[in-house]
């Protein structure tokens, strides 16, 4: 299951085909109620909320061995999902995810910049993946300021993070890993293994070459690290 950032679905959906293509997987894409002109119900708000939402969803469809892959606010997700505990989480692999707080660390303030200040911070080579706003059509750009109202709404008042979530942190029970692009600015390198140290027997790998974004920079590179953890772990019982 790969859960998508703030920058919407098709962060993640280029690298599920790439994913489903080079490996035996099934993957699943879900699109966060409120992004892509999806309806948001007034009672979801928070990201706790919404992994909770997600594990019914893995009941409801009855699946199994799941491993469960977030990028950004999407780990932020993911993270807090396989908090929740249960059987059908197999490993947890977090890319550049938000959610802590991490002392001379902050967390950029996305929602402050230009989309060429962005790019800057979020990517190794800003210059491949250059956006021009006024390209878009109208109802690109309604979508687009959906996108950003519905990140505001599940980012909370703390700004992407959520100063309780390291105590829930250390409840998981499941093989984790913390992959990170080590030219990420909008979360640095430090951040993430602070990530990695809140959460029981984590792994962390640094990850050359690529930013804020790795399935999108460089798949090629996070593919074979995503998929060799969670195949290494799959069908894995809960820690003791």
């Amino acid at each position: 299951m790969l859960l998508h950032g703030g920058g919407g679905p098709q962060t993640v959906t280029p690298f599920a085909g790439l994913l489903a293509g080079q490996r035996p997987a099934r993957v699943f894409t879900p699109v966060h109620p409120g992004f892509d002109g999806t309806l948001r119900p007034d009672w979801l708000t928070g990201v706790t909320t919404l992994a909770r939402v997600y594990a019914r969803l893995l009941d409801a469809l009855e699946l199994r061995d799941v491993a469960v892959v977030g990028n950004s606010i999407g780990g932020w997700i993911a993270a807090e999902l396989a908090a929740l505990g249960g059987d059908r989480i197999s490993s947890v692999t977090l890319v550049n995810a938000v959610g802590i707080q991490v002392p001379g660390h902050p967390i950029a303030d996305t929602f402050s910049l230009t989309p060429l200040e962005l790019a800057r911070l979020s990517f190794h080579d800003p210059s491949k993946f250059r956006f021009d706003p006024s390209a878009l059509s109208e109802e690109q750009r309604t979508v687009v300021a959906a996108n950003r109202a519905t990140l505001q709404v599940y980012s909370g008042p703390d700004a992407m993070a959520d100063p309780t979530l390291p105590g829930r942190l250390a409840n998981i029970a499941r093989p984790a890993l913390v992959a990170w692009g080590a030219s990420d600015r909008v979360v640095d390198a430090e951040y993430g293994r602070a990530y990695a140290q809140a959460i029981p027997d984590a792994e962390f790998r640094l990850l050359h070459g690529t930013g804020h974004m790795p399935q999108t920079e460089t798949p090629e590179q996070l593919l074979p690290v995503l998929w060799d953890f969670a195949d290494a772990h799959a069908a894995d019982r809960p820690r003791t």
